[in-house]
């Protein structure tokens, strides 16, 4: 009973000592007596105005106060309290990223957590900054959780239930009640909610909220990795029925409101196994010589009516998420597959953006609307490559054209200061039960290329076109995709360690950054070190972001960019859809707070899906891997940390770690400014890119981890 009034009286205290200093922020740091702090606080009581005097006292032998002359205190720094996230490091403890770029992360010890977890918002104590110290502080209050479901496994005993969670981060086991297993046996997988906390306990209080299935089995494997990165397993009854409810038939109303192309030649070019085929090409040449090329993209915001279940359904999700062996679209079947889906001999709604280009895919005239098409065919990217290849085949003459063009529209993207990058795309090869059996790397020729120049051309030209839209302060609201210049610093150190290469970086401006890292690109194209130097230059540039600052796209080095052309799988394509619409039609502009809002959550939700997807690729390295233990492979040095370093293997393209502690014959250190781990008595190097030979030493499935032994040549 003592500890507990103890820790009561802490945590009054400490609550009474924040307002305290609070009252010193709000008034810009004014010198106040113990008198005004009372005041302030509309406190009367002498006894409270006593315990008041003595936090003054106390706080100023911290160092959070400083007495400027007898009775009169003023705060050491202002911004004594701040906010930020959680990131919590392997030993427990935890580092606060504040919003601010420019303010240092704040350390705090595993035991001032006050409960928070990874990824928490939360409001953090910061102490008086020591001479040569890190910022160091405690968190007082969690003002948001990040996440209250976690994946795991169940342990069942006679009188209780622990969940332990899948998460390396969640380092607290979750205590579940019997009553509250929702039928789950022990060392089975499921989805645990935490429902309580309760004040001075060690261990959250949860229930279990879906039960997945056996550990190692591939559905539940991958259900389990959409349940930790929030994506629902299936779509609500409400969304169903509302997809269901939408008729099939087009209205000769509705086709009356559009421009027809059903009898211009059109088709589509996607994978082969693409079941949603959201944007079709039209192709017609003009009398003057011209060439009438467009781009038809599905019209899902004409069925998707704002606010509706279906609606929020998609915004919540945000993207379609795409899993090794697996689609979880945005949108229900019947939608994505379906209505929406511009699939051949059908007659299909679309939203287009038609250009008229001469032989050198100048624009001569463009138009933006609601149109209808007819695909004449639907093409696989290797039947197309197959035509450009050997000039025989359906619409030969057409698709020579198409690729002309866009070869003329990429040239031009490259001289303007785009940037090619060209990563190595690695599939599996999996038998019937999903199981791994190969590996090959995807690549990309001349037909995925076209396609993708139209699309961005399209992109570029919608949100060039809405830009002109009113003037100064008056300039009209849409979504963006904006991709901000890289930092110096960053881009310095990649510069540095790719002359360790042989390759020269010009930092001078832009444009010739741009030049050069496209020579990079092009002379790494196929050499060992080409993954390692790629996904580091792009580590070196800045994320792009939907916004609805009219930024520009520093990657494609287009001045205004969008995304226009998948509203099947992007949520902020189904905004950009609407608010064209809307003012091509004289609509006023939107409420730009309120589409900032949503574009914030879509690029999160694109950040969780690109994390489930790599999530989901680490499993089946580690399931290929998984029969190859004690194997010796050749690999490339891919990462470099504190605790060890990361290897891919040149074969499979599979990556796993070499853990210093493993590394017998010397003691190493991270040298991290050189990419580099270093062998403090021998002073042996192993740096990023280097070639070295391995083996298999474990795999942990449940873990997604491949660990690797260094073999010593």
């Amino acid at each position: 009973m003592l500890k507990k009034k103890k820790k009561n009286k802490s945590s009054i205290d400490q609550v009474l000592t924040q307002m305290v200093l609070d009252i010193f922020e709000q008034n810009g740091n004014t010198p106040l007596n113990y008198k005004q702090v009372s005041a302030k606080l509309n406190v009367r009581d002498p006894e409270a105005r006593t315990v008041i005097n003595d936090i003054l006292d106390e706080e100023t032998f911290k160092g959070v106060l400083k007495e400027i002359s007898p009775g009169k205190f003023q705060l050491l720094e202002l911004k004594t309290f701040v906010e930020g996230k959680v990131d919590l490091t392997n030993d427990g403890s935890a580092f606060i990223v504040t919003d601010d770029e420019f303010e240092s992360d704040i350390y705090v010890a595993p035991r001032k957590l006050r409960n928070a977890l990874n990824g928490d918002r939360v409001k953090v104590y910061v102490y008086a900054k020591s001479r040569g110290k890190r910022k160091e502080g405690e968190i007082i209050e969690i003002l948001k959780r990040h996440k209250m479901e976690f994946t795991g496994v169940v342990r069942l005993s006679e009188h209780y239930a622990f969940f332990l969670a899948d998460d390396r981060k969640m380092m607290h086991d979750i205590f579940i009640p019997l009553s509250e297993l929702n039928g789950a046996k022990n060392g089975i997988k499921a989805v645990a909610e935490i429902t309580d906390w309760p004040a001075g306990a060690k261990n959250p209080v949860g229930r279990i909220k879906h039960v997945l299935g056996q550990q190692g089995e591939n559905d539940t494997e991958m259900n389990a990795i959409l349940a930790e990165y929030g994506f629902p397993l299936t779509f609500p009854a409400e969304v169903e029925h509302e997809a269901e409810e939408i008729p099939d038939v087009i209205s000769e109303e509705e086709i009356a409101r559009r421009r027809d192309f059903r009898d211009v030649l059109t088709f589509t070019i996607d994978p082969f196994d693409a079941k949603d085929f959201d944007d079709a090409l039209s192709f017609k040449k003009l009398n003057n010589g011209n060439y009438e090329v467009g781009v038809h993209i599905a019209d899902v915001a004409h069925y998707i009516i704002p606010d509706s279940a279906l609606d929020k359904e998609a915004y919540e999700r945000g993207t379609s998420v795409y899993l090794v062996d697996r689609v979880i679209p945005m949108l229900p079947e019947r939608l994505s597959n379906g209505l929406c889906s511009l699939r051949p001999n059908e007659d299909k709604l679309c939203f287009a953006a038609v250009f008229e280009l001469d032989e050198e895919a100048n624009i001569h005239n463009e138009w933006f609307g609601k149109t209808v098409i007819h695909s004449n065919r639907r093409f696989t990217y290797e039947e197309v490559q197959d035509v450009i290849e050997t000039q025989q085949g359906d619409y030969t003459e057409e698709i020579l054209k198409l690729n002309a063009l866009a070869h003329k529209l990429r040239d031009r993207k490259f001289k303007a200061g785009a940037i090619s990058f060209e990563t190595t795309e690695v599939k599996f090869k999996l038998d019937e039960n999903s199981k791994p059996i190969g590996v090959y790397v995807k690549e990309r020729k001349d037909a995925h290329k076209l396609i993708e120049d139209f699309m961005l051309l399209a992109n570029r030209k919608v949100a060039e076109h809405v830009s002109k839209m009113g003037k100064g302060k008056n300039k009209y609201t849409f979504v963006y995709r904006a991709h901000d210049s890289p930092k110096p610093d960053a881009l310095n150190n990649f510069a540095q360690f790719a002359a360790r290469f042989g390759y020269k970086i010009n930092t001078k401006s832009d444009k010739e950054i741009a030049k050069s890292l496209n020579y990079l690109m092009e002379d790494v194209e196929g050499k060992k070190e080409q993954n390692v130097l790629t996904h580091l230059a792009i580590r070196s540039m800045a994320k792009a972001i939907y916004t609805t600052k009219t930024t520009s796209h520093y990657g494609l080095a287009f001045s205004h960019y969008t995304h226009f052309t998948s509203p099947i799988r992007r949520y902020p394509d189904v905004m950009v859809h609407r608010l064209l619409f809307h003012y091509l039609n004289g609509g006023k502009s939107a409420n730009a707070d309120h589409y900032e809002e949503l574009c914030k959550h879509s690029s999160a939700m694109e950040k969780r899906a690109a994390d489930a997807e790599r999530a989901s690729v680490k499993y089946k390295q580690a399931e290929y891997l998984r029969d190859q233990v004690g194997n010796v492979f050749t690999g490339i040095i891919s990462g470099v940390t504190e605790w060890g370093m990361y290897v891919e293997l040149i074969e499979n393209k599979c990556e796993g770690m070499i853990r210093l502690r493993d590394i017998t014959d010397d003691f190493y250190t991270l040298d991290e400014k050189n990419y580099a781990i270093i062998g403090q008595r021998k002073k042996k190097i192993y740096q990023l890119g280097d070639e070295v030979k391995i083996r298999v030493k474990n795999v942990d499935l449940t873990k997604k981890q491949i660990d690797f032994t260094l073999l010593n040549e």
